[in-house]
């Protein structure tokens, strides 16, 4: 397969380098200073893209879900984290006059339909399915219908389900992502196999969206043909929130790009050969010349 699709000024393929999205989501603790340096850092670490997330928290969630007690620092309850770490228009189109200005490419999650059409005012160049979303099929038609790419997250999913979902949305203009959704995940959880395997069963690009601790399974995720890769960053893993302790900090997702970007170097082009720097080798180490049968 030698799909390409493009994801506002980037080409995504097999034959592409490697497209990163650095997951901001809710770590911004609420806080458009917090995810400016976040943008920051995904560009100065050489990200594609980042991704933010957005709920209309009334409708994804249960009014008894909201008023569970949950200590925090907006309130009391888990309706007032919600509705504190929820962004609203002023500062997506702080983020949208932002990424411009910086000129990356953003992203967002939509948990309903409300916030796609909310998402769409700012006209990504595509949208993320959650993985919670991914059995939503009112949203994920509803997503579909705006001809965007859509980038579609596994975790907690069927192969049954995945296929119900790959009906709705198509192969054309979708990348699958390989996902465990967990936080953070433990690496007998990972499933990295699945890639390859997505890649043939469905005929569309595949990625990798990764929760677990540290950077070699999704340095592995591209080496198996992941050709987009997303992690959760943070200013600190320490922070308060629940997915900081699944984030990469700037240190260890600088360490990453470097690592995938080396990745097409590393691979070769498959054909075995003998190289110029070997030959002095040659020389020195090899006794007979000839091979004998």
């Amino acid at each position: 397969m030698n799909k390409t699709i493009q994801i506002g000024n980037k080409l995504v393929g097999e034959d592409q380098p490697c497209f990163f999205i650095a997951e901001i989501g809710i770590n911004h603790n609420g806080s458009i200073d917090i995810a400016k340096q976040l943008i920051d850092i995904a560009i100065e670490c050489g990200c594609d893209a980042v991704k933010f997330q957005k709920r209309t928290v009334d409708v994804v969630y249960t009014q008894e879900e909201l008023e569970r007690p949950r200590p925090n620092p907006f309130g009391k309850t888990n309706g007032d984290l919600k509705r504190g770490l929820e962004f609203g228009y002023n500062e997506f189109k702080q983020i949208n006059e932002y990424c411009k200005q910086k000129n990356i490419i953003w992203i967002a999650s939509c948990w309903d339909e409300e916030s796609v059409d909310f998402i769409e005012q700012f006209n990504p160049p595509a949208y993320k399915i959650a993985s919670a979303c991914l059995t939503d099929r009112e949203l994920l038609m509803h997503t579909k219908a705006k001809g965007k790419t859509m980038i579609m997250a596994t975790g907690m999913s069927s192969l049954e389900e995945i296929d119900s979902a790959m009906e709705i949305v198509g192969n054309d203009n979708t990348v699958l992502m390989q996902c465990t959704a967990t936080y953070p995940s433990d690496n007998q959880e990972l499933n990295l196999l699945v890639i390859p395997q997505f890649k043939e069963k469905y005929k569309t690009l595949v990625g990798y969206s990764g929760h677990e601790r540290g950077i070699a399974p999704s340095f592995l995720a591209a080496s198996l043909g992941a050709c987009v890769i997303e992690r959760h960053i943070t200013l600190d893993r320490t922070m308060w929130g629940s997915d900081h302790a699944a984030s990469l900090e700037p240190l260890g997702l600088k360490k990453l790009l470097r690592d995938i970007r080396l990745l097409p170097s590393m691979l070769g082009d498959g054909n075995k050969k003998v190289y110029n720097d070997e030959k002095p080798i040659i020389e020195k180490l090899r006794r007979k010349k000839t091979v004998l049968c």
